[in-house]
């Protein structure tokens, strides 16, 4: 057997370039792409969409782009939310675009959102539930008080979306083209909640917790064609990785941001967008109870060093 030999790795400057060159490509997709309405007649809420640079955003962009027939909106930040409301209902004028100001921790409103949906339109296709929060304090700092309310945040709000939304999602509406029971909930975990090493220890045990909620619901769901998956992304450019990106920059390493995986790059919003998509749409009408993580590779490994075998 022959002696593995280290790939020539290459100039970091030009790698850098070439991933500006893609994100770009990336982000430009609702410029260049055209409509394939993969989430035709669908009937979505999204939470966690007010960062102007979030998941949650660059998902309600694509979904209208992909020819959702209505978007309710949620964020606890109203701030954004009149702006994606325009810019929705600006170039997708077919699309209806409803926004709310609230917690996706809050029973009530998320029961409510629920309720308004079937109400309004006959039913429920498609729970993003995304909204989120990132801790930062060491163990020896974490209080009782800021674990607790990572776990507010991050899984009961997850937790209250499968419930409300499955309790919609199983009614059939023969009149509004959905004659069985049926739906998709996609919950934002993140690389945290599948292995140590990529957060705070509040931040990764509330992600890990909805990591199992998308296993464990999936089979309290059978049978129903209601679907549960979570997205788990690594290193991605958002409102929430602000810091971590700037710091790099201010010490000259942007061209070593997200070079432990093996695309040797970070993610940006629009990756996992697409992630999201993919599971809300009949492209993924066999995935179930998966934690799919979307971190460039990040995850597929055990440490090693580079050039050797594990």
């Amino acid at each position: 057997m022959s002696a593995y030999k280290k790939p020539q790795n290459q100039d970091p400057k030009v790698h850098y370039e070439n991933t500006k060159a893609r994100i770009q490509k990336i982000q430009s997709h609702l410029d260049t792409s055209p409509r394939s309405f993969r989430l035709k007649d669908k009937v979505i809420i999204i939470t966690g969409v007010g960062s102007l640079k979030g998941i949650g955003r660059a998902s309600a962009l694509l979904f209208a782009h992909e020819g959702a027939k209505h978007l309710y909106l949620i964020d606890f930040d109203s701030t954004n939310l009149p702006d994606l409301k325009t810019s929705i209902e600006k170039r997708y004028p077919d699309v209806k675009t409803t926004t709310l100001q609230g917690d996706a921790a809050d029973e009530s409103l998320i029961s409510g959102v629920c309720d308004r949906a079937m109400q309004e339109e006959g039913r429920l296709d498609v729970f993003f539930a995304n909204a989120g929060i990132a801790t930062k304090n060491p163990l020896e700092t974490t209080t009782a008080e800021s674990f607790m309310n990572a776990m507010r945040v991050n899984s009961l709000s997850c937790f209250l979306a499968i419930k409300h939304a499955s309790a919609a999602m199983r009614k059939p509406n023969a009149s509004r083209g959905k004659p069985t029971s049926g739906g998709s909930i996609i919950l934002t975990a993140s690389v945290a909640g599948l292995r140590s090493g990529a957060g705070t220890i509040d931040y990764s045990a509330s992600k890990a917790a909805v990591n199992s909620m998308a296993k464990t619901s999936a089979y309290q769901l059978q049978k129903l064609d209601i679907r549960v998956n979570s997205i788990c992304p690594g290193l991605i450019e958002t409102g929430m990785t602000t810091d971590t990106f700037e710091y790099a920059r201010s010490r000259g390493a942007d061209a070593k941001i997200g070079q432990l995986n093996p695309l040797g790059r970070f993610g940006v919003p629009e990756e996992i967008a697409q992630a999201a998509l993919f599971l809300a749409s009949d492209d993924s009408s066999y995935v179930n109870g998966q934690n799919v993580a979307v971190d460039g590779g990040l995850s597929a490994s055990h440490p090693v060093v580079p050039g050797r075998w594990a």
